[in-house]
């Protein structure tokens, strides 16, 4: 089996189809047939844009406001990543989203810290493969109106538990309305705090919005692909080391791109920008990253050594300590 790595992961728009049935029982929700909950959870080809895109994490949404939830749900995609061949990933999730019945953002980071245990017990008991899968939490924040108390408290919340598998932030949400650098206080206690971060910027925005990130001194940016509109841009992304989370299908599915064949990821690599593969959102993108990797090499021709240097690039880019780097450069070389 291959092994791969993703950095770029949502809980919300990954959960597994038999998770979702799950916890549609668990809470007494009207039963779904197959062909609603993929209407609900997955977008068609038709989808029109990132805002269309966001609509269907509504749904898990509503699945995931208990502990149990939380745990159950972290569990289950862990064991699917597994399956997959995954040997690393970080998972990314808004603890503030989870908060809709009697969950405080610390319960909701508390749950998903429970869910990734439990996994590494059950895995522990099931060493069938050679190489297990090691993961860490991010958590996000969000670029909404009115958060400011919420975002704030995140970020002292990644901070509590940053040697307890939370291993850095993240600013999610619709890009364009509110710009990146109306989050600088955070980004600036986070520094204080040395929390890494990653920034969503260049996708449904464009250069512009990968500046502010930059001018807020990320040194990853989710998605990203947006840089090749702008060579000065460029130029700073490689002077800096800047590492792109790229996520192939979610672009095509936002229409970031009009088909997969002109998806840049060759081009960012000939350009040194060190680029990633990842999968975004599984469930909402109907994808998986071995299935990313097939894509890629089918449309775009990306070769072994493409292959290789992504995973590479994803291995230093990681938020993950120098032993757990160690391990994956072993596992890839």
């Amino acid at each position: 089996m291959r092994n791969f790595i993703d950095l770029h992961l949502h809980l919300d728009g990954s959960l597994p189809y038999t998770t979702v049935k799950k916890l549609i029982r668990v809470h007494n929700f009207p039963t779904l047939t197959d062909s609603q909950l993929k209407e609900k959870l997955s977008v068609s080809e038709r989808c029109a844009n990132l805002q269309e895109y966001l609509t269907k994490f509504d749904f898990p949404l509503l699945l995931l406001q208990t502990k149990k939830d939380l745990e159950i749900a972290i569990f289950d995609l862990l064991q699917q990543l597994r399956s997959q061949g995954l040997v690393y990933t970080e998972i990314r999730f808004a603890p503030q989203l989870h908060t809709q019945k009697d969950l405080t953002q610390e319960d909701a980071i508390k749950a998903c810290i429970l869910g990734l245990k439990k996994f590494y017990s059950w895995q522990d008991n099931h060493e069938d493969n050679v190489y297990t899968l090691h993961a860490n939490l991010i958590l996000c924040l969000m670029r909404l109106p009115n958060r400011e108390q919420e975002n704030n408290l995140t970020v002292k919340l990644a901070a509590k538990y940053a040697n307890k598998y939370v291993v850095g932030i993240d600013l999610a949400g619709p890009e364009g309305p509110i710009p990146n650098k109306k989050f600088k206080p955070y980004f600036d206690d986070a520094k204080e705090m040395h929390i890494p971060f990653t920034i969503h910027a260049g996708e449904a925005a464009g250069p512009e919005s990968m500046q502010e990130a930059l001018d807020l001194g990320t040194k990853r940016i989710g998605h990203g692909v947006r840089c090749l509109e702008s060579d000065q841009l460029v130029h700073e992304l490689v002077d800096q080391n800047i590492t792109l989370e790229c996520c192939a299908t979610s672009n095509l599915n936002t229409k970031v791109f009009k088909n997969i064949d002109s998806y840049p990821i060759r081009k960012l690599l000939s350009r040194k920008i060190k680029a990633t593969l990842n999968c975004d959102n599984m469930t909402v993108s109907n994808t998986n990253l071995p299935k990313e990797f097939k894509l890629l090499e089918a449309k775009t021709n990306l070769t072994n050594t493409d292959e290789h240097q992504l995973l590479l690039n994803s291995i230093n880019a990681a938020f993950a300590s120098n032993q757990e780097k160690n391990r994956l450069l072993h596992i890839f070389n």
